[in-house]
């Protein structure tokens, strides 16, 4: 199903299933999804917990094994160069999933890793990559603490070097697995206005997130639930707000506030 079928679609999924855990803890979590996300818009997906939310988004940045098919600007992920497509897509783990060895590094360092995909095997990082990496932590506020080790920052501080790290590819599609964790209310508000510039450029943001009412702020919504996607359309949409009250068990209800939305519990 398309989110908006009268722009170009950025990311497609077809029929992906996806599996976690091995042996008698193995479980399908994925059921055959197909989805569309439109390019220069951003998608919020949200759902209860185990609804599959993450595993989708592990699933279309290339990182978790699947089956069925996904279409980056309609070509076959995986028959791509992998330095094409990881200059064509950046993503976000969730809470920096994986990021223990990294903290020795330094915050500027770390975001430069976001640019390995533009620099030539063993090459030096030139001047187009410094510049990329100051805008992307002048972005997220960051910049001072440049020579800092990533180990020595705060929970949220640290959030906002992985985010610098995710700009500094300067992909033309951003995959965020709940970008907000750990921020304080101002650097929330500083993450939906850098995702309205970044979408305002023409990039297209995928984000998971939990907070409902911020995710009613995006474009479009995906609504998840027991690994299938129970609705996908823009987040203004009546249909999209019953479908999110309906996957939470009507435990919370949706009400329009000025020209925005916010969901309070029943």
């Amino acid at each position: 199903m398309d989110i908006c079928m009268e722009q170009a679609t950025a990311l497609q999924a077809l029929n992906l299933s996806a599996s976690l855990g091995h042996g008698a803890a193995h479980r399908l979590v994925l059921h055959g999804i197909d989805v569309s996300f439109a390019a220069g818009r951003w998608t919020s997906i949200v759902g209860p917990n185990g609804a599959g939310k993450s595993t989708l988004l592990r699933a279309l940045a290339g990182v978790l094994p699947h089956g069925g098919e996904v279409l980056l600007h309609g070509e076959s992920m995986p028959g791509m160069a992998p330095r094409e497509r990881a200059r064509a897509l950046a993503w976000l783990a969730q809470s920096g999933a994986g990021e223990a060895s990294a903290d020795d590094l330094t915050v500027h360092d770390v975001a430069l890793l976001g640019r390995l995909p533009h620099q030539a095997w063993l090459a030096p990082p030139g001047e187009a990559d410094h510049a990329a990496v100051e805008r992307a932590l002048r972005q997220t506020q960051a910049w001072e603490w440049r020579a800092r080790p990533l180990g020595s920052l705060s929970g949220g501080e640290r959030q906002r070097v992985l985010l610098a790290r995710l700009l500094a590819v300067e992909a033309g599609v951003m995959l965020m697995d709940e970008p907000l964790a750990n921020l304080d209310p101002p650097h929330q508000a500083d993450w939906i206005a850098l995702v309205r510039e970044l979408v305002g450029q023409g990039r297209t943001v995928v984000s998971v997130l939990h907070e409902i009412t911020l995710a009613l702020l995006a474009d479009d919504i995906v609504v998840m639930q027991q690994g299938h996607v129970r609705h996908t359309g823009p987040c203004a949409e009546p249909a999209a707000h019953r479908a999110l009250e309906a996957v939470f068990d009507h435990r919370i209800a949706i009400h329009p506030l000025g020209a925005h939305f916010v969901a309070l519990p029943q």
